[in-house]
């Protein structure tokens, strides 16, 4: 049985700040379905031009250089290729204009090429979750400071949901240390399964158990998504909130 894949989206400005430097972006082409959430830093307007910058050149170039036959590592290299392709072009604009300098931008990104799987990749502090069976996973690794320290069991996961050091990022698009290119992740796909892609205006005031049951008790892709952006509002949320909502379902 073939899949389809149902998506929603959701940005918004929130009450603090005056303007959105998150950028998403839903790119549905005959052979395979691009989704991204970046979530720009660097002031005044310089983290909006990064973001932006980030979902236009990221699809191009899966776009220009994916082939139909891909194998699912060529599919890997050619997605971690699109993300240090941007990340160098981010790069190039800061060393150009002194007013950009400092600019930089996370990334999370789902590719799907009309078959059983979806790739997740990731760089900064913007997450992808797979909620299935009533439970909710993280798919990706924030690349802040404060997991740094989990990570060499220095603090606890709890304690780094508080830490100072929380939306420190030391990886990101815009920084020499993207490297290689992000982890790229390959997730069978089951009837019923849903992924959210986000911002930490939203995973950070909202705990992963609240997304769970929020996602499972509004099946509307697009409800949901308009929702989530709601729910990090009320819960406090101080930042841009952005979200990408994608249920699976057989297709028709």
């Amino acid at each position: 049985m073939a899949l389809a894949l149902n998506i929603g989206k959701c940005t918004l400005l929130g009450n603090y700040r005056e303007n959105n430097e998150d950028a998403i972006e839903v790119k549905q082409f005959p052979d395979m379905t691009i989704c991204i959430v970046a979530d720009g830093m660097g002031g005044q307007a310089a983290g909006e031009i990064a973001s932006k910058r980030a979902i236009e050149v990221v699809p191009r170039e899966i776009r220009k250089h994916l082939p139909a036959g891909a194998t699912e590592d060529q599919c890997k290299t050619i997605i971690r290729k699109a993300v240090i392709q941007a990340n160098e072009e981010i790069m190039q604009m800061g060393s150009l204009d002194r007013d950009l300098k400092n600019m930089g931008t996370t990334i999370v990104m789902a590719l799907w090429r009309k078959g059983r799987e979806l790739y997740i990749a990731g760089v900064g502090d913007s997450r992808a979750y797979l909620i299935r069976g009533g439970k909710i996973e993280q798919l990706t690794i924030d690349h802040s400071l404060a997991q740094a320290l989990v990570e060499n069991k220095t603090i606890s996961a709890d304690e780094a949901r508080e830490h100072r050091f929380r939306n420190v990022l030391w990886k990101y698009l815009g920084s020499k240390e993207v490297g290689e290119g992000p982890e790229v992740k390959v997730i069978p796909l089951e009837p019923g399964d849903r992924f959210v892609l986000c911002t930490d205006g939203l995973s950070g005031p909202v705990p992963d158990a609240q997304i769970l049951t929020f996602v499972q008790e509004h099946e509307q892709p697009q409800e949901c998504a308009d929702g989530l952006g709601q729910l990090a509002l009320d819960s406090g949320s101080r930042d841009n909130v952005s979200c990408i909502v994608i249920t699976v379902a057989d297709a028709r």
